[in-house]
């Protein structure tokens, strides 16, 4: 899975991709499981995040990761952005973001989504 989490960068900036697109639900719940050991490895509120849903299947153990490494990850992200959210459950945003105190900006495509990940 480590394919699947990867930092890229875009306009001289680092972006943490965690890339659940297509994925089983047990994936995306390995993924974000593992997700926190990399992000807590950068300094508080730096980390930039692009999580891609497209096309994913999710459960309750996905759905509960996902929510944990919000809450784990909170002090170390700057911003946070998704594209693929129609894959989520209707309730997942606000579950989330409540769950969190997170905010979590949804875009259609990639591009969008770094273009606004990267804006200062």
């Amino acid at each position: 899975m480590t394919d699947r989490l990867v930092f890229i960068t875009h306009q001289r900036k680092q972006v943490l991709l965690i890339d659940a697109s297509g994925c089983s639900a047990a994936e995306v719940e390995t993924i974000f499981r593992t997700a926190p050991d990399l992000v807590i490895t950068r300094p508080l509120a730096s980390v930039l995040i692009l999580c891609d849903y497209t096309g994913t299947s999710f459960d309750p153990a996905a759905i509960r990761a996902m929510k944990e490494a919000a809450v784990s990850n909170k002090a170390y992200v700057k911003k946070s952005a998704s594209v693929g959210i129609k894959s989520l459950p209707p309730d997942f945003y606000k579950n989330i973001k409540s769950f969190s105190s997170r905010e979590f900006s949804a875009f259609k495509t990639r591009e969008e989504a770094l273009a606004w990940l990267v804006e200062d």
